[in-house]
């Protein structure tokens, strides 16, 4: 006995409810704490040089108990571009701190850091002029 298209539809349709009924519990176990802390340095205050050390810092005081990436990465970006290369990696969010190099192939204008571990979020602008 041929099966017609509407008979198809509805074996589809219960299928598809089918599926997310067996996956909806998993949402529930699988529940993560996405922490974006907020840059505090720099700020538009701020003015960093090509081949300099400076502090990124972040506020950890809204710390969830369970961080789903707790190691860090901080990026320049400079307009709709952030570079593909951090100028930090593998330090611990709760730490609030890491020191960085401004990378001696930038080019001097406006930037923000971006920090990324459990969630990315982006500075303040601020300049970074060339080397004297």
């Amino acid at each position: 006995m041929p099966i017609n298209t509407s008979s198809r539809a509805i074996f589809f349709i219960l299928l598809t409810l089918f599926s997310c009924a067996l996956c909806a519990p998993l949402s529930a176990v699988m529940k993560r704490d996405v922490w974006v802390p907020t840059i505090t340095s720099p700020t538009s205050a701020s003015t960093w040089v090509v081949g300099k050390k400076f502090y990124v810092t972040w506020d950890t005081s809204s710390k969830p108990d369970q961080v789903t990436n707790p190691n860090g990465k901080v990026y320049l970006r400079q307009g709709d571009a952030t570079e593909s290369s951090p100028i930090a990696s593998g330090f611990a969010l709760e730490d609030g701190q890491v020191e960085v190099t401004v990378p001696d192939d930038i080019t001097p204008g406006d930037y923000m850091v971006v920090l990324f571990g459990d969630s990315g979020n982006w500075s303040e602008e601020f300049p970074i002029d060339a080397a004297t």
